[in-house]
This record gives C-alpha cells, structure tokens and sequence, in this order.
C-alpha cells in the first residue's frame, strides 16, 4: 500500500502577510509578555521608542523626580531673583529685566536634561572605561583655575564672558566615578589599610586639596563625604573608615584655623550673635531664619518674599530654601524634604538592584553627593550648621551644579537599566 505526503499549510492567520517580518516571540516563548510592536510605525519612529523608554520602575522613580525637582527650582529661582535682577539690570533707566536669572536657569536646564537622558543610556561599561577621564579632567580644570589664577569669586570659578564655570562641581563627578573604578579593580586592598591608603589617598587627596586651596571648604567636605560613601558601600571596614572620619575631621579643623573669616562664622555659629555682628557674618543667617518664621506654615504665598528685597543675600543661590519656607511655608518645605527623601530612596533602590560592583559603589557615591548636599545646605539655612556656601542640588541656581548633577544622575539611571555585571 502505497502512502503520499501532502504539505501541510499554516493557517493564514499564522503566517506573516507578505513583504513584513515574522513577528517576535522569543519572549513569549520564554514565558514571558509577548512584546507587540507597532509594524505599522516607521523603523525611525520604533528606534526613538526603544530609545527613550524606560526598563524599571527605579529608572522611572529616579527620573521623574528629578525632573520635578529641576522644574520646581526654576519656578523659586524666577521668584526669588525677580527683585533683584530688576533692580541690577538698571531699573532706574527703565531697562531693569525680571527674567535675568529665570532664562539662564532655564538655559542651563534645557542643556542638563538632554545630557541627563543621553547618559542614562551609555552601558556600565563605558562610564567605567572613561573614569580616569572625567577625574583628570576636573582636576586639570581645577588647577588652571588655582594655579593660574583666572578664577573668580572664591578662586574656583572659570570666568568666561558672560559664563562662569565651576571646575569643583566636575570634580565630584570625576571623583565618584574613579573611585568606583578604583575600589573594583583593587578589591583584595579593602582589608588592609596600607594598599587602600597608597592606592586611594594620593589621588583622592590631589583633587580634594585644589579645591580646599580654592577657599571652598563647602565643597570640600561634599568632596570628602564622597569619599567615605565611596569606601563604605565597597565594603571597608568599619575601623578603617571611623580613624579616616577622625583624620578628616582633624584636617578640616585646621583648614579652619588657617582662615580667619571660616574662624568667625564657626564661632559665630557656636556661640551665636550678639547684636555687633548682626550687620556682619551674621546677617545672612538671621535673615534666612526670618524669612522661614515669617512662612508659618502655608507660607505668606509664591511671589510673596519680603527677604527676597535685598535683605537675604543669595536669596536664589544657597538660601532659595528660606524662600521656599516664606513663600510656601513649612508644608512647602516639608514637600522638598520628603523629595529628597524620595530621591535616597530611588538611590538605594537601583544600588540594591545592581548586580556591578563598579555600578553599586559609583551610584552610592552619587546619592551620598546629591542628598547630602540637600541636607547640609538645609541645615545651613535653619541654623543647625555653620554657613558653608554649598547649593541645594536641582533646585538653586547655577549652571555647573545643575548640569554636573543632572549628569551625574544620568549616569545613575544607566545603572537602572543595567541587566548583567560589566
């Protein structure tokens, strides 16, 4: 008995139309969604989408309030520098600009972000390749700025025209990162202090001493919290880091001895003011505390500020947070606090989730950079620290912190995407 074979045919529902590729089930097939993709769409159109679409909800957490922090700063930096920037713009010959400040804040956000979203997709890898990079560049930065003496200010800006640049703000950054790197590739040297000390101190103690020439102790100390949060989240022992707090502390003890108006503020702060120095070192400080007693609690309304008319110095800068408490109250105040924490939360979630090494200590270094920035220059303005000169992250004005932080949590939310170790 003789037995034929027909070919069997797919049912037309189950084969792809003609001139279109058959569609993806590798997803399905390993129990996963079936991932549907619009074949309609232009391959342009589906590539921008991949592109700009998020992987975790850590990614999304991180990113959106980031965003909202950088668009809430530029609303307080439009309020708490209109004043001013009418009256230096020379309101008295009819040419005073309200929007000064607003527009470069603007400007500078609208640099910051795109960078932000074009670093969050770099792979791990990369950010660990160009790590030497960014660390000598910042400290290359930093000496032209100290040793050449073109800087302005405190001696650590670069004055370029109409633009300013801080080359400390790209220190910090460089500095997570080479630590990171550093830490990963000499791991066997986190039990014993010697090989730590040779391999970790020298550098670390070239880019953190520039800036402390520079007469910024404010970043300093960020610089060395970095340091430390670095060193901790690698896995130092606890006896190690506690003798470099002790060490640190002696050192920042003596570079406050060495200037006398650091001296001042210090004592001034420990002692409080007496009504000689309410006209001098204590002004600032009194007049922050004013404005954030004079908020009570649903604040005296946005645009509302009397301490921004010239009475508080900095008003949009280091003290936009005493604005905050004026015009928003303490609910609105509360709000910022409970973002940043927010924010450390986003933080620890994508170092727990990371599975790199290199990703884990560089995002740690990053949190311990932008939150506890936040919390010493909120300490700053309620008194509970001496005057430090330090920003509040995202929020005050200021083009290389903004766009130096928003890089650095564009860095961060590539670890978010990160599936596998580098």
């Amino acid at each position: 008995m003789t037995t034929t074979t027909r070919p069997v045919r797919r049912p037309a529902a189950n084969r792809p139309a003609a001139g279109r590729p058959a569609p993806d089930r590798s997803a399905q097939a390993a129990g996963g969604t079936p991932v549907l993709e619009d074949v309609s769409a232009p391959v342009a159109v589906v590539r921008v989408r991949r592109l700009f679409s998020p992987d975790t909800s850590n990614y999304v957490l991180l990113l959106s309030t980031t965003v909202f922090l950088v668009i809430f700063g530029l609303v307080m930096v439009l309020s708490s520098s209109a004043i001013e920037d009418f009256r230096d713009a020379g309101a008295d010959r009819g040419l005073g600009n309200f929007f000064s400040s607003f527009s470069r804040q603007g400007l500078f956000a609208a640099i910051g972000i795109p960078i932000m979203l074009i670093a969050s997709r770099m792979p791990a890898a990369f950010w660990k390749k160009w790590a030497w990079a960014a660390l000598a560049l910042g400290v290359l930065l930093q000496l032209f700025v100290v040793v050449a003496g073109v800087g302005d200010y405190n001696r650590n800006w670069i004055a370029i025209g109409p633009v300013t640049v801080q080359p400390s703000e790209f220190v910090k950054l460089g500095l997570a990162l080479w630590l990171a790197m550093i830490l990963v590739k000499r791991r066997e040297s986190l039990t014993s202090w010697k090989p730590l000390l040779v391999q970790v101190g020298p550098v670390a103690a070239v880019a953190i001493g520039l800036v402390l020439v520079g007469n910024d102790l404010g970043t300093t100390i960020v610089l060395l919290a970095i340091v430390l949060g670095a060193l901790f989240f690698a896995g130092v022992k606890l006896r190690y880091l506690t003798v470099a707090v002790m060490i640190m502390a002696a050192l920042g003890a003596m570079a406050s001895m060495v200037s006398s108006s650091r001296m001042e503020r210090i004592l001034l702060w420990v002692h409080g003011c007496s009504a000689d120095d309410y006209s001098s070192l204590c002004w600032q400080p009194q007049h922050g505390l004013f404005a954030l007693a004079a908020g009570g609690f649903f604040g005296v309304g946005l645009g509302n500020s009397k301490a921004k008319w010239s009475w508080l110095p900095a008003a949009h800068n280091d003290f936009i947070f005493a604005i905050i408490g004026e015009e928003l109250g303490m609910l609105g105040a509360l709000v910022v606090l409970l973002l940043f924490v927010v924010l450390a939360v986003a933080f620890v979630r994508i170092i727990r989730s990371a599975r790199d090494p290199f990703a884990r200590i560089a995002a740690s270094a990053v949190m311990v950079w932008v939150v506890g920035q936040a919390f010493v220059n909120i300490g700053v303005v309620l008194g509970l620290l001496p005057v430090l000169g330090v920003p509040l992250p995202l929020i005050s004005a200021g083009g290389s912190a903004l766009i130096s932080t928003l890089l650095a949590i564009g860095i961060v939310l590539s670890f978010a995407r990160t599936k596998e170790p580098v």
